[in-house]
């Protein structure tokens, strides 16, 4: 996906996706390993809204530099909003939403509404729903990307989520296939080790419209968490979509309808 333009930050070029519009602005963030791509399939068209994506580091056509963590792509993101007629809706997926969590929290000047779809964290760094992706990382990390692919799809974690969560292991698989093999390691390690960094209080004190979209049948985002994120804020909703691994087209219609029916109510 080519990018519209280029955030400069710490001597790196971070790629800027801009739908364009006069709509109202919405600063939306790809998951671990994703880029602007995932963003574009699951957001609603729609004239009255304005889509920005962040590639985040290492991600994209973003440049990677040495440092990894949820804090450093909130810091980026939050100076993309900078330059925004704001406040902005912030939303993202995955990794995503504990990015836009996280900004919300601390410069919640930059923020009106959030949307905060498939979270994997809640509170906690390194949660245990995000062991599977530590482990391809680890893998990634010692042995090329075939040996490690075998390894991986021979052991414990693929059986089980063969069985429970076969979506979640068609994008697992899927980071084996990922260049450059080392930044993928890199990323899937210290991102699964990681948290947004906010604390409960924190959270609980937030005052702004709030939209947590979660699924059943997915281990590395399960929908217990997401509606325990839900619990804390006391102006948000939770929408519950089909399974992702049944019927992705169901999935996706209903989540693009979720965000619009939340955006167009603000």
């Amino acid at each position: 996906m080519t990018p519209t333009g280029w955030l400069e930050r710490d001597g790196l070029r971070l790629a800027v996706h801009d739908a364009g519009g006069s709509g109202l602005p919405v600063v939306f963030q790809h998951g671990l390993c994703g880029d602007a791509r995932q963003v574009a399939e699951v957001f609603p068209p729609d004239p009255a809204f304005r889509r920005l994506s962040l590639d985040c580091r290492g991600h994209g056509a973003s440049e990677a530099g040495d440092a990894c963590s949820i804090a450093v792509f909130a810091d980026d993101v939050a100076a993309l909003a900078e330059t925004l007629p704001g406040p902005v809706v912030l939303g993202g997926i995955s990794m995503g939403a504990a990015i836009a969590l996280r900004v919300a929290v601390l410069r919640p000047d930059l923020v009106r509404a959030l949307v905060l779809v498939r979270p994997a964290w809640d509170l906690r760094d390194a949660p245990p729903n995000m062991a599977p992706n530590a482990e391809v990382g680890a893998l990634l990390a010692r042995l090329d990307p075939d040996a490690a692919r075998a390894d991986f799809a021979a052991g414990a974690t693929a059986r089980k989520l063969a069985v429970r969560a076969p979506d979640n292991l068609a994008s697992l698989m899927g980071f084996f296939d990922r260049p450059p093999h080392q930044v993928t390691a890199r990323l899937l390690c210290a991102i699964s080790a990681d948290g947004p960094g906010v604390t409960a209080a924190e959270v609980t004190a937030l005052r702004l419209p709030v939209l947590v979209c979660g699924t059943p049948e997915d281990a590395v985002h399960p929908l217990a968490l997401a509606r325990r994120l839900a619990a804390r804020i006391a102006q948000s909703s939770v929408v519950v979509l089909p399974p992702r691994g049944r019927d992705r087209p169901a999935h996706m219609a209903a989540l693009r309808s979720a965000i619009r029916h939340f955006l167009k109510e603000l």
